[in-house]
């Protein structure tokens, strides 16, 4: 697992990260990928809600509320947070987490 360090840009409103051979942005890369196991918050890393969410459509959830919901705290998650930890260690970069 690597952690992918956040790169701010305030006048654009803007948060990447360098993912396989570019710059890519967090909210519409990382929060869809198969790859981002959590946001690093302070010292801790919280598991990506995207995942919990998918888990629990496949169990029978409802699917828009609980995929919504889970995009709200992942920017909420990147807005405190530092990093992402990738689990990326091949370096494919960004892979759908909706695709099977």
């Amino acid at each position: 697992m690597k952690t992918l360090e956040f790169h701010r840009d305030d006048a654009k409103d803007r948060v990447t990260v360098a993912c396989a051979d570019r710059e890519v942005s967090i909210y519409s890369h990382c929060s869809y990928c198969r790859h981002c196991a959590g946001v690093r918050v302070g010292r801790r890393t919280i598991p990506t809600p995207q995942r919990q969410a998918l888990s629990g459509v496949r169990q029978g959830g409802s699917p828009d509320e609980n995929l919504m919901n889970a995009a709200l705290m992942f920017n909420t998650l990147v807005r405190d947070g530092t990093a992402i930890e990738c689990e990326d260690d091949k370096g494919e970069g960004f892979c759908s987490m909706y695709r099977r």
